[in-house]
């Protein structure tokens, strides 16, 4: 009965697969690759087959390949064989067409695989394109590619309008939540925000610390464009060889160290030109000694010497400058009309007759001010209470100048003269003021304690005149002990008004000095007197 059946299920399977070669008629070439049929089928000894079943050949399992590999495992490519990634070529060109078909990456819209066989070296050449890293370069080869997140940490942030919840997430600041930490932030951010002025501020600074540290300074005070300092001679008498009477001393030649040392820092410090001239005794002629008469010839050799100068400071050695923190532009010659006066009436101890009373001289010579114009005046002169005082005066070049000293130095009026005139120069300067209308018009008075304050003792024995005496709280620019080699102690007024000099223009640090040295100086007396009490 089982017999039976398995050959009605046998005859059954070989009639479905007739019909369904009948529908597919194999082609001779699929036919000669088909394997000889196993000899159990020829005998069906162990199938149960007959004979003549088992001598025609099967037809082919629909959905089998036509062409079959020598794999005896069915393979999905066509023409058999099964894909090895990176042996087999990426495409399959058995049309015989020369361009290559679609790779992965041409995927249909609708969800689909194209036509073209994808392998493993496409996949990942196309997926490398897709991540943006060529498929021959290293990732995170660099210093800067493997620490760019930790180095854009710790750098700082200046965030604004961000949430104050999420500002300053994840950075660590110094002393965070400390009154210092907060104090720092503080300061740091608005420093931050003024930082271009700041940045101004810095430079202007600067700049003022290399203007007055280094020479820039003193070039440009001394430029005749500029600070108009060589404009300007100082004139030193210093007398080194001593005078006619008596030789110097100790003393004669400590006040010479000191005056000159004050005109040479003063000098320097604005850019002013220095002419010590040696005013030892010298015989002019071979029958007089003109001591003091000097200055007028020393004047002539200065102004040859410095040809492009304009204004020449006559100093005696006995002069002191009090505070060089004057400039001579600023104290006298920026403003020189305010700062002198032509008509001698204003202060006159001469009692000089001005102006001239003669109707046939010119307008400016019978004027008691001259043309009125500062750019006239050529001789600037103080007066004390005796009269005229060349210890400090100025005289600016000029044709007018050079005739004055023509006049002042000739020897005649001197030979005829120099007997009555117990001040030498100055009284000879004085006899041509009051007899020659000529020398008016051009000569200004400027007063005393302008440029020649005196010490008590000079022109009064207590100082009380204002306005010849030297005042500490008006700040005197020069003091000059005139006479003090007559009975008064020139080395100790020399060495209190440079004292007094060194106390009224000392630097702020220089008083905090002296503060706390008073300071120490007073707590240790008092002890002192408490047991001088006890």
């Amino acid at each position: 009965m089982s017999a039976n059946i398995t050959n009605q299920s046998a005859s059954d399977l070989r009639r479905r697969r007739a019909s369904s070669a009948a529908k597919k008629t194999p082609t001779p070439a699929l036919l000669n690759h088909q394997e000889p049929i196993s000899s159990n089928w020829h005998s069906g000894a162990s199938s149960g087959l007959s004979a003549d079943a088992s001598t025609q050949p099967l037809p082919p399992i629909p959905g089998t390949p036509a062409r079959m590999s020598l794999s005896r495992s069915p393979s999905p490519n066509r023409g058999g064989g099964w894909s090895s990634p990176g042996l087999t070529t990426p495409f399959d060109n058995l049309s015989g067409r020369a361009s290559p078909r679609k790779g992965y990456g041409e995927i249909q819209m609708n969800g689909g695989l194209g036509n073209s066989n994808v392998t493993w070296a496409t996949a990942k050449a196309k997926s490398d394109q897709i991540n943006g890293y060529p498929s021959f370069s290293t990732r995170n080869n660099g210093f800067f590619s493997r620490h760019a997140r930790q180095i854009s940490r710790s750098l700082p942030s200046f965030v604004r309008g961000a949430e104050k919840e999420k500002l300053g997430r994840g950075r660590w600041y110094p002393n965070n939540g400390t009154k210092a930490g907060r104090l720092l932030r503080f300061l740091g951010r608005s420093i931050w925000r003024q930082r271009l002025r700041l940045l101004f501020v810095l430079a202007f600074i600067l700049a003022i610390v290399v203007f007055y540290v280094t020479p820039m300074h003193r070039a440009y005070r001394r430029a005749s464009m500029l600070g108009g300092g060589s404009q300007f001679v100082i004139i030193l008498a210093a007398n080194q060889g001593g005078g006619v009477m008596e030789w110097k001393g100790p003393r004669e030649w400590a006040i010479e160290r000191d005056s000159v040392r004050n005109k040479k820092k003063y000098a320097k410090k604005w850019g002013y030109n220095l002419e010590i001239v040696d005013m030892s005794t010298k015989k002019r002629y071979a029958h007089e000694w003109r001591e003091s008469w000097e200055k007028v010839d020393t004047i002539r050799k200065c102004m040859r010497k410095y040809p492009d100068a304009q204004w020449f400071w006559w100093l005696d050695l006995n002069t002191f400058i009090m505070e060089p923190s004057y400039t001579l532009q600023k104290h006298i010659f920026n403003d020189l009309s305010s700062n002198t006066y032509r008509d001698i009436n204003d202060y006159n101890p001469l009692k000089i007759t001005h102006p001239f009373n003669n109707t046939q001289l010119d307008p400016e010579s019978i004027s008691p001010v001259g043309d009125g114009k500062a750019s006239s005046i050529d001789l600037i002169i103080p007066q004390d209470c005796a009269g005229f005082n060349l210890g400090s005066f100025f005289i600016r070049r000029s044709t007018w100048t050079d005739r004055l000293l023509d006049i002042w130095w000739d020897p005649v009026g001197y030979e005829q003269k120099h007997m009555e005139w117990e001040h030498k120069e100055q009284d000879a300067l004085e006899h041509l003021y009051i007899n020659q209308p000529w020398i008016r018009s051009h000569t200004a008075f400027i007063p005393q304690r302008k440029i020649n304050s005196f010490p008590a003792g000079a022109c009064g024995e207590h100082g009380e005149d204002k306005r010849i005496h030297y005042k500490e709280s008006d700040r005197d620019f020069v003091v000059n002990m005139a006479g003090c080699e007559w009975g008064r102690d020139c080395w100790g007024e020399m060495y209190n008004f440079r004292e007094l000099s060194n106390r009224l223009n000392r630097t702020p640090l220089e008083k905090f000095k002296d503060g706390i040295s008073d300071w120490i100086k007073a707590m240790k007396a008092k002890p002192e007197k408490k047991d001088g009490k006890s």
